[in-house]
Parts: structure tokens; sequence; C-alpha cells
């Protein structure tokens, strides 16, 4: 299954240890990355340095070997966040700005207890 269109390319992205690509679909900017072989606290840190690229035009794309429940109440006051499991048994988490909202996510609170 190919998650990540041929038209992506690699950015850098402050704070990552994983390689993100950018690409547009449907006319928005998605960003994407695939944390599913980290372990903690590697995918939080990784969503969250990606989080601070989204905007009200752009979601975050994320592939992880499970979903990131600890990520969510860090976020939920600022972020959207669509789950889909994968045929494989992973999940690919799709992350979109509230644009009604004031930035209020904690970026440093990237640590995670992991599971």
């Amino acid at each position: 299954m190919q998650l990540l269109p041929t038209t992506a390319k690699q950015i850098e992205v402050k704070g990552s240890t994983v390689d993100f690509y950018e690409y547009e679909e449907d006319g928005i900017k998605h960003y994407y990355f695939d944390s599913s072989e980290t372990t903690p606290p590697g995918p939080m840190m990784n969503a969250m340095a990606g989080l601070k690229l989204v905007d009200e035009n752009s979601k975050l794309v994320m592939i992880n070997h499970l979903s990131p429940d600890g990520l969510f109440p860090k976020i939920q006051n600022n972020y959207d966040y669509k789950i889909i499991d994968l045929d494989d048994g992973r999940v690919k988490v799709e992350f979109t700005f509230k644009s009604d909202t004031k930035q209020v996510t904690d970026f440093n609170d990237n640590q995670c207890a992991g599971a």
C-alpha cells in the first residue's frame, strides 16, 4: 500500500527524528511522517514538531504502529484528528487545525509514558 504520493518532497522539520514530506492533494498542503518504527517518546516528539506546521490550509498525516492516545489530550484544544486503521495493522492519523481557536498547545510537552 503506497501511502506517500510520488509527488511528495522531503522537507526539514526542526525537532523531528524521522523524515518529513510535503505534498499537495485536493488543494490542501499535507505534511507527512512515519513514526511506526520509533519508540516512545519518538512518535509524540515528531507529531508535536509536525503540528507546528499546520494551519487552516494544511494537515498533518502521521503513520504510527498504534493510536497515539497520549497525544490527543495535549492537542485537543487546537487540533481535530481522524484515526484510520490500515490493513497492515498500523494507523494513519490526520490532524487539522481548528481555525476558530487561539493557539494554546504546549509544543514543549512532547513526552509520554509510552505504550
